[in-house]
């Protein structure tokens, strides 16, 4: 067995870092219905999570701007959800129907 059979290159001029490709996540599907629920986050904070909507990530990150400058809090977007800070389900549920979604208040 000679040396070239059993080194493994470690480190490599030119090449750069060699990253993984992840591949993109895709939406899941739904059943045309934006649903809205109240999620309890630890230390008894409460979010307002919507889901269900039928757009792009960077379409996404768009409406999830809007919605926080209507409600006047901070939130983000995980997993095709949009979380909101603070129980904000009328005004995003008023907001969302607006915009022509059928929405639905789920959850407690």
């Amino acid at each position: 067995m000679s040396i070239e059979e059993r080194s493994t290159i470690v480190f490599a001029t030119g090449v750069g870092r060699i990253k993984e490709e992840k591949p993109k996540a895709e939406r899941p599907q739904g059943d045309g219905v934006v649903r809205i629920q109240l999620k309890r986050l630890g230390g008894g904070k409460m979010a307002s999570v919507v889901s269900g909507i039928p757009l792009d990530e960077d379409d996404l990150k768009e409406l999830a701007r809007a919605l926080k400058q209507k409600c006047g809090v901070g939130g983000s977007v995980k997993d095709f959800n949009i979380e909101i800070q603070g129980d904000k389900r009328p005004v995003l549920k008023a907001e969302l129907e607006k915009r022509g979604y059928t929405v639905k208040l789920s959850g407690g």
